[in-house]
C-alpha cells in the first residue's frame, strides 16, 4: 500500500533562529510519524536582513535598532530561543553577529534543484547558529555544500558568481506577495498554511490532520 504524501514548503531564512528551531520540530514531528507517511521537504527564501550589507552587524545592537528591544530584553529571548531549541535538540552556540543571507539563499535555490535542499538548509542552520559561523562566507557555503553531497566545482562556481540571484529574488518576491511577513512560514500539499515554529506534537496533529482529509 502505497503511504500517504506530504509536500512542505519550508519558507526560511539562515539568520532566523526560530526557522532552526521550526525545522528541527517538523523533522521529529515526522520521525514520529515513521511508517504514517511519506514527507518531502523543500526550502524557499526569505531573507529578514535584505538590506544588510557584506559586514553584517553586531547582533544585539542590530536587534535594538530593529525591534526597539533593550539589551536586557534581547538577552530574554535568547534566553527563550536557547530553551525552545534544546527542546527539539537543536543546540545554539554563540551568535554575535547578523549577516547578509543571499549568497546562501542561491545555494539554497540549487541544493534544491538537486534534491539537497533540506540537507544543505540543516547545515546552514547549524553552522550559523550552533557553530557560529557566518552564512555569508563562501568558504562556510561550500564546506556545507560538500557535506551534503553536492558537486564542489558546481558550488564553487556558483558561489563566486551571481547564479541563481534572479530566481531567488522571484521566489521572495511571490512569499511577500503570499503575504508572508515573518518566518517560518509552512506550506502542506500546497495550500495548509502554519505559521511560526511549532512544538513537534502539534506539527504531527496538523499534518495527521490534514492526511486525513
Amino acid at each position: 500500500m502505497e503511504r500517504p504524501q506530504l509536500d512542505i514548503t519550508f519558507v526560511s531564512d539562515v539568520a532566523c533562529p526560530w526557522c532552526a528551531i521550526g525545522l528541527a520540530s517538523i523533522d521529529q514531528a515526522l520521525a514520529r510519524m515513521g511508517k504514517d507517511v511519506q514527507a518531502n521537504i523543500r526550502v524557499e527564501p526569505f531573507e529578514l536582513n535584505p538590506d544588510m550589507g557584506p559586514e553584517g552587524d553586531e547582533v544585539v545592537p542590530y536587534l535594538a535598532r530593529k525591534y526597539g528591544r533593550t539589551p536586557e530584553q534581547i538577552a530574554q529571548v535568547q534566553a527563550r530561543i536557547r530553551q525552545s531549541g534544546a527542546a527539539v535538540n537543536f543546540t545554539f552556540g554563540p551568535r554575535n553577529h547578523v549577516w547578509n543571507t543571499f549568497d546562501a539563499h542561491r545555494m539554497l535555490h540549487w541544493a534544491q534543484l538537486e534534491g539537497k535542499g533540506a540537507e544543505l538548509k540543516r547545515a546552514l542552520l547549524r553552522a550559523y547558529h550552533g557553530e557560529g559561523r557566518t552564512p555569508a562566507s563562501k568558504e562556510v557555503l561550500l564546506e556545507a555544500a560538500v557535506a551534503v553531497g553536492l558537486d564542489p566545482a558546481r558550488a564553487k562556481a556558483i558561489v563566486e558568481s551571481d547564479e541563481f540571484a534572479a530566481e531567488v529574488r522571484e521566489r521572495e518576491r511571490f512569499w511577500l506577495q503570499q503575504g508572508v511577513s515573518g518566518v517560518p512560514f509552512v506550506v502542506v500539499n500546497e495550500k495548509y498554511a502554519i505559521e511560526g515554529a511549532q512544538p513537534p506534537e502539534a506539527f504531527e496533529q496538523a499534518f495527521r490532520q490534514i492526511l486525513a482529509g
